[in-house]
């Protein structure tokens, strides 16, 4: 059982298992007792007065009931596979980072490459429903931090947290995604592929046990370990009220440095941004104002594609367009042409990259 066995001396991991997967024995509870009594195998074998003495009847309650041995077992059989990790507290493979926060998971489930877990890393999250330029900031930010030596930790959401990941894949410092369910399963489904991807070149991290389903009250709670894994919390897009703000508190809670790309003062997914700017957050606008602001080296701008001149049709229509979200009867009261003419170019232009199509019929100049 090597992912078990690694966890320290051989049984420990079933010790851990026990203790921690106990219904009703929270984390709280769960350190209390480990400082008292030095280790899981200590506190199932102690005696009913001292667990009520060190946290309470519930607690010792709790342990009287025992966690569900058939889910112990699974997560053993689990352990067996290749890649699979189980981290303790006592682990000296467990996050740095992690255990310099308040409220650090007694167990991580790991599924891939650990070692990771302890490189310099930067949380990117944003928005479920990201416009077609945060997704694009959210990779091309995301594969540049990471050739410049920082993973990219996010949350495997559809949206900004999958661009993110995509590119951190891409860069040489790779992605590791935390997740609100069990390692057996993969929330949303239609970021499969991309969990693959995590599994053999990055990690998925989590620390509900196996079986856990998508509950809503799991994704708030594990935004902290997102921040709790890295030095600083980059937000590409969020409204105000978005779990991208809680990762974001929270990282400024753990003392981690958070970041903040500006938009467009008319797009409801650049108010959570802005208001974090008023609160102190860093606006940034380029990847080296993380890199600066962290103290690290320079990035390395990838070489620009040479690009056929654009028709001056097309590219009056572009400049007609300017930077925010506009309609396309204003570019036509801007440009002179007719519904049909335009509608025609801004295809072209949308099908060459040059914009993109958001919510409400709007469009937006990407390039």
């Amino acid at each position: 059982m090597a992912g078990a066995d690694d966890s320290g001396p051989p049984g420990d991991a079933h010790a851990w298992l026990q203790f921690a997967l106990t219904p009703k024995l929270g984390p709280a509870a769960q350190r209390k007792l480990l400082r008292a009594f030095g280790g899981p195998r200590e506190v199932l074998e102690a005696a009913g007065a001292d667990l009520v003495r060190t946290a309470g009847e519930s607690a010792a309650a709790a342990l009287r009931s025992g966690a569900d041995t058939t889910l112990v077992d699974e997560t053993l059989h689990w352990l067996d596979e290749a890649g699979n990790h189980l981290l303790t507290l006592a682990d000296h493979r467990y996050p740095r980072a992690l255990l310099e926060t308040a409220d650090p998971p007694v167990l991580l489930f790991v599924k891939g490459r650990i070692d990771l877990l302890d490189r310099p890393a930067l949380a990117v999250v944003g928005s479920r429903n990201g416009t077609g330029r945060g997704v694009r900031d959210a990779e091309a930010f995301a594969h540049l931090l990471s050739d410049a030596g920082l993973t990219i930790v996010s949350g495997l959401a559809l949206g900004i947290d999958s661009a993110a990941h995509r590119g951190g894949l891409g860069g040489r410092s790779s992605s590791v995604a935390v997740v609100g369910t069990g390692l057996d399963k993969v929330y949303p489904a239609r970021n499969r592929e991309l969990a693959h991807r995590l599994a053999a070149d990055g990690a998925l991290i989590s620390e509900f046990p196996l079986g856990t389903p998508p509950l809503a009250a799991n994704f708030p709670r594990r935004n902290r370990v997102i921040s709790g894994l890295a030095r600083g919390c980059l937000v590409v897009e969020a409204a105000l009220r978005s779990g991208s703000l809680i990762t974001a508190r929270q990282a400024s809670e753990q003392g981690r440095e958070v970041f903040a790309i500006p938009g467009s003062i008319h797009s409801p997914l650049s108010k959570g941004c802005h208001w974090l700017i008023k609160q102190g957050a860093k606006l940034v606008e380029t990847a080296q104002d993380i890199l600066e602001e962290l103290g690290m080296g320079r990035v390395s701008a990838p070489p620009e594609e040479d690009a056929a001149p654009l028709p001056a049709s097309d590219s009056a229509v572009l400049a007609s367009m300017g930077f925010e979200p506009v309609d396309p009867d204003t570019i036509c009261d801007r440009t002179g042409l007719g519904p049909d003419a335009a509608a025609s170019i801004l295809l072209r232009l949308e099908l060459e990259g040059y914009l993109a199509r958001l919510p409400g019929g709007l469009l937006q100049r990407m390039r």
